[in-house]
């Protein structure tokens, strides 16, 4: 880990705020995994975002935009935000998200094939879709017509922009915990 966590006692007064709400938010919209350490320390991508408030800030605001009242189900969320994921290699990101996505039903099987870099046969329609827009966005290159077409056709227009918003938050976010080698918490 290349930044220190940042206990709340030692939170300068441009953090203060922006830890207070990151805490909030965190505890109402990312439950089942650790992102508060025992000394209220936050973990995950929410310590370099509070090392810097100023860019830390705004991506904060997008997550929390992107999180609260979603319109696409949450398992499909999840399936592409675990593609992102494993193409980045990102160790925190795939251990989260792999205890948010069994929260919304995902197998072990599909869970172990997408963080293995393939795709699932057995997908839903949906998830299937969803995988299919991350994979090629990560991939590089513009979004293949037919499968942005698919996306629209399934999740709306709205859905289809916020299936693509989302992958590239998640790219952001992965490229932060890996830029600063954020770990996996170990287990109690």
């Amino acid at each position: 880990m290349r930044l220190p966590l940042i206990k709340p006692e030692e939170l300068s007064d441009e953090q203060k705020p922006l830890y207070a709400d990151m805490r909030a938010g965190i505890e109402k919209n990312f439950k089942g995994f650790a992102t508060i350490g025992a000394d209220g320390a936050l973990l995950g991508p929410w310590n370099p975002w509070l090392h810097e408030p100023k860019m830390g800030g705004p991506v904060w605001e997008l997550t929390k935009a992107m999180s609260e009242a979603p319109s696409l189900p949450r398992s499909v969320r999840e399936v592409a935000i675990l593609v992102t994921g494993a193409h980045f290699h990102s160790a925190y990101e795939l251990y989260a998200h792999v205890i948010a996505a069994e929260h919304r039903g995902l197998s072990d099987d599909t869970l172990a094939t997408i963080v293995a870099g393939q795709r699932p046969g057995d997908l839903p329609r949906d998830q299937a879709i969803a995988y299919d827009v991350a994979s090629a966005l990560v991939g590089g290159g513009v979004l293949p017509e037919l499968t942005y077409r698919q996306a629209v056709a399934t999740f709306g227009q709205h859905g289809a922009a916020e299936l693509i918003y989302l992958v590239g938050l998640y790219c952001m976010v992965s490229t932060t915990l890996n830029g600063f080698d954020v770990p996996v918490p170990e287990a109690d």
